[in-house]
């Protein structure tokens, strides 16, 4: 019985993989080279154990957020999953530039290539688990409409929270003066599907920490610190830091000079003395 569920298991997450994976990106990583977080993660919480109260209390907290217009409208625009430029459009006020493949290509790729190579990290979990949904649970509406399409779907751990929280990780990477803005999005953002339903506190909380886990691994990718360093560039161009690095650059090229007196207190050209230039000294007229 326990090989049949595997087989079945295994089935579903090829059927998950060939109808959401972008054949176009190759990813940094191959879904068997990173972290299987299946053999990291705790199981989900049972139904009737302590730490589901929990998940009832924020689901109740999620149902109240509901009363608020504009906090349902952003729960219900962090609902979109297949156009990124709506998901990346998300972040767009946090990180201060509108990402676009015309406008920022290479931050584009960037985060392209790394969900790419993140975002599968959640489906043999799901499949193996298959926890029941919030919204299938108490038989329940969803303000984002996304019943038809999450139905049957293990809800552990939530992929647009792994999703969320790995683009704040790298959008701080690139631009770390706004990392306090970006995360505090990046929360929101995950927070956003425990307010519409999809999702269950701890499948939030475990895929922030699985973000994290996936996000250490692009490290060791020397394609994704290329990348992030072409990334971080375009950032500063576009949000016209490069004058002030300019200058440091060219700083840093330019020779030193000194100028001193015979008794060693620094003086002008003009002045008889020593002047020291690029480590070595010359007698000054």
């Amino acid at each position: 019985m326990k090989k049949f569920m595997t087989l079945v298991a295994a089935a579903l997450l090829a059927t998950m993989t060939a109808g959401a994976q972008d054949e176009s990106v190759q990813p940094y990583f191959e879904l068997n080279e990173l972290p299987e977080l299946y053999e990291i993660m705790p199981a989900p919480p049972a139904f009737d154990s302590p730490e589901f109260a929990n998940d009832i209390v924020r689901y109740c907290w999620g149902k109240q957020q509901r009363m608020d217009p504009e906090r349902v409208a952003l729960a219900i625009a962090d609902a979109e999953w297949d156009d990124h430029i709506k998901v990346f459009g998300q972040y767009a006020e946090a990180f201060g530039l509108t990402i676009t493949p015309e406008d920022t290509p290479e931050i584009w790729k960037l985060l392209e290539t790394s969900l790419a190579t993140t975002d599968p990290m959640r489906k043999y979990c799901k499949a193996q688990y298959g926890r029941q949904r919030p919204f299938e649970r108490f038989d329940d509406a969803m303000p984002s409409h996304e019943e038809d399409d999450l139905r049957g779907e293990g809800s552990y751990p939530s992929g647009h929270s792994l999703r969320g929280w790995g683009i704040a990780l790298l959008l701080a990477q690139i631009a770390p003066e706004r990392a306090n803005e970006i995360f505090k999005r990046g929360w929101d953002y995950c927070n956003s599907r425990v307010i519409v339903g999809a999702h269950w506190q701890s499948d939030v909380d475990a895929s922030r920490a699985a973000a994290s886990i996936g996000f250490c691994a692009l490290q060791g990718s020397p394609e994704f610190r290329a990348q992030m360093e072409k990334a971080q560039e375009e950032y500063a161009v576009k949000t016209g830091q490069t004058v002030g690095v300019e200058k440091v650059a060219a700083a840093a090229q330019a020779p030193t000079q000194y100028i001193f007196r015979v008794d060693g207190s620094r003086t002008t050209e003009q002045t008889r003395g020593i002047k020291v230039q690029n480590g070595r000294k010359y007698a000054t007229q």
